[in-house]
């Protein structure tokens, strides 16, 4: 368990992480709680809907970044696209780590998951996430929702931020992925 003055610092280090990471995405946080928060957040991204949902599935370990992962190793991840399948990572000497479980796959539509990302797992909340996909003239707009709920004593709505700017980064590196062969650096910047 993190004491509240380690939950601060962690939560600092994220939002400031996640600065760097807001230059494409467009994020907001529709709502904000001590019982749960909902976030929005889309980009858009130059190819059709079916690839790009090729991409979400079958190159996760090439667009979520590492210092996101139980492992500190993307290659680890994966998503089973189908009802009851597994965005999971495989862990050392056998271990792994179920982060969500899809309920929706809709090849070039939709995926949706559910379950608590990273540290949310600890905190045993309920969390929906969406990938929509829409068509557009110039390729496909990615709508991604996330909405968490569970009990916290200092309330959930402090997860809000951290948990949007993570979500942020990893949409702008499928997008790069996407568009250029590229995720971005897999390095953290450097602490100020």
């Amino acid at each position: 368990m993190f004491t509240t003055t380690r939950r601060r610092q962690m939560l600092l280090i994220v939002s400031v992480l996640g600065v760097f990471a807001l230059a494409d995405a467009h994020a907001e946080i529709v709502k904000a709680e001590a019982a749960g928060f909902t976030l929005r957040l889309e980009v858009p991204v130059m190819a059709e809907p079916l690839e790009v949902y090729t991409a979400l599935i079958n190159r996760v370990s090439d667009w979520w970044h590492p210092a996101h992962t139980f492992s500190s190793d993307s290659s680890n991840l994966y998503i089973e696209a189908k009802a009851m399948g597994c965005f999971c990572e495989r862990l050392p000497d056998g271990g792994s780590v179920r982060h969500m479980e899809v309920v929706f796959a809709a090849p070039g539509r939709l995926l949706r998951m559910q379950g608590g990302l990273g540290p949310l797992q600890s905190l045993a909340v309920a969390g929906s996430l969406s990938w929509h996909l829409h068509a557009e003239e110039a390729g496909t707009r990615v709508e991604l929702r996330y909405s968490v709920t569970g009990y916290l004593p200092d309330g959930m709505d402090a997860w809000a931020k951290p948990v949007e700017s993570v979500l942020a980064e990893q949409l702008d590196r499928l997008k790069n992925l996407i568009e250029t062969g590229q995720a971005g650096a897999d390095t953290e910047p450097a602490a100020g």
